[in-house]
């Protein structure tokens, strides 16, 4: 198979004067490739204002803020590292959020008790007087209703089902974010199955489009989630990235066009020791004091509610909103036939909203209460749109090795590691071979590229496999 053609250094210049001190002091202390560094600083960012502010697009369309990223590198560099300092605001605030929650929760358990007593004491002392509804209908009045439940503290979760963020999203905060360093527990979990996929696709679709999310069950009931925001980071290993970005169901679905995706060349043995710069640590603690700032202050929640967000309109200023038309038809001429971008034309077809998007994060993370988004401002979101662009292109490249090229591989490890005899059938493949290989024409397919690549040697007279006569049977090439 090809290797994947290198990709470009991160754009850590366009992270503007508020995250890329932070991505170059995460990248000082951790020694990591500066693109997960700045993914992790990125996507924090818009976990902390998606809930104050959504973009208005010069083209009349109001979207949020929020940003869908993937990280994608081996293990050991340093993933993990990178994502704890980054997220070190979010979990402070996490810990004052459930340390509030440890206190108000019995508090509210108690109202809750108090409130019930009385009210059936209104119901009782009605039916003591034989059904009084106008004297009942006006105690009730009085009562008022329940308390409400203290929010639930979490800020992020990590594997959700669809279904299990709609229930956090019911008893939860408004703003959420879908992080994780362990990107293959959520591709490889419950929401994403071949039966939940779709509907896990779609949902996640919609809370990027800011749209409203409706689930509706039996023994549930129906659930309509309006106002909601959730960004997305998750780190992942190349093989399990492919699992998610070559997903055909995905690509036609159009979630892997929402994706910001970044694979960066490994780090390893260029990690020496050496002594932090003295800028260092004062960069990390004073980006984490601003961030923890933005996440203490209210979200702009809806009239009347307490979990329906209301975000106020980020405009564009009216030199952003040239250049932005401007952009937007460069990116259309280069969509068409044979143009740059038709390999990954649906991810083309967001590239301007992408600019726009990280352009609102990077004005709104610098200043909260910012008028518009300034022309420096979309330029750096350009300059970090283009460069995903490159990734999404450079990736794509390497999904011309088609998914059957992964599975022969998966095989030819299997018949190498675990298949003990000489030769091997058709039937040894899909009936013990890996659980991806279960019917016949896929083992024949992955048997023909083998036989092409040299690996198998089919048997013209055919032979005994396992004990077994097979009339179609291949001798398995010895290493080297």
């Amino acid at each position: 198979m090809r290797e994947i053609s290198p990709g470009e250094p991160f754009p850590i210049h366009a992270l503007g004067p508020v995250l890329r001190p932070m991505a170059e002091a995460i990248h000082d202390r951790v020694q990591a490739p500066m693109a997960i560094c700045a993914q992790s600083v990125l996507a924090t960012a818009a976990l902390a204002v998606q809930g104050h502010v959504d973009i208005a697009l010069p083209i009349g369309e109001i979207k949020p803020v929020s940003l869908f990223l993937i990280t994608q590198a081996e293990s050991g560099e340093r993933k993990d590292a990178c994502d704890r300092l980054a997220m070190r605001p979010v979990a402070r605030r996490q810990k004052a959020l459930r340390d509030e929650y440890d206190i108000d929760h019995p508090n509210w358990t108690d109202e809750k008790t108090i409130w019930e007593k009385q009210r059936d004491a209104i119901l009782r002392e009605a039916k003591r007087k034989k059904g009084d509804q106008t004297a009942m209908r006006a105690d009730l009045k009085a009562l008022g209703p329940m308390p409400p439940e203290p929010l639930d503290p979490l800020l992020t979760c990590s594997e959700p089902t669809f279904e299990g963020l709609c229930k956090l999203y019911g008893r939860g905060h408004a703003s959420l974010g879908l992080f994780t360093t362990e990107g293959g527990r959520f591709i490889g979990g419950h929401g994403m199955t071949e039966e939940a996929k779709l509907r896990t696709a779609t949902s996640l679709s919609k809370f990027w489009d800011g749209a409203p999310v409706d689930r509706v069950r039996g023994q549930d009931g129906t659930l309509y989630l309006e106002g909601r925001r959730l960004s997305l980071h998750l780190m992942v290993q190349p093989k399990v990235g492919d699992l998610l970005l070559r997903d055909g169901l995905l690509i036609d679905q159009g979630l892997a066009s929402r994706l910001l995706v970044a694979a960066p060349e490994s780090a390893a043995g260029t990690r020496l020791s050496h002594e932090l710069l003295l800028t260092t640590e004062p960069a990390i603690e004073r980006h984490c004091d601003h961030l923890l700032d933005i996440l203490t202050k209210p979200l702009a929640l809806a009239q009347g509610k307490r979990q329906e967000l209301a975000p106020r309109e980020l405009p564009f200023d009216y030199r952003a909103a040239a250049h932005y038309v401007e952009f937007a038809d460069h990116v259309e001429l280069r969509l068409g036939k044979g143009g740059e971008l038709e390999p990954v034309k649906g991810f083309g077809n967001k590239l301007p909203e992408h600019a726009g998007r990280i352009a609102a994060v990077l004005r709104a993370v610098e200043d909260l209460d910012a008028a518009a988004i300034g022309e420096t401002d979309f330029e750096n979101g350009i300059v970090l749109g283009e460069f995903y662009a490159g990734e999404a292109l450079r990736l794509n490249e390497g999904a011309l090795v088609r998914i059957q090229l992964h599975r022969a591989q998966q095989l030819l490890d299997w018949l190498r590691d675990e298949w003990e005899e000489e030769n091997v059938s058709l039937p040894d493949i899909y009936q013990r071979g890996p659980y991806a290989i279960r019917d016949q024409i896929t083992a024949r397919q992955l048997v023909r590229v083998l036989e092409e690549h040299g690996y198998l040697i089919r048997i013209a007279q055919g032979a005994v496999v396992a004990g077994q006569r097979r009339r179609e049977a291949w001798q398995i090439a010895k290493r080297g």
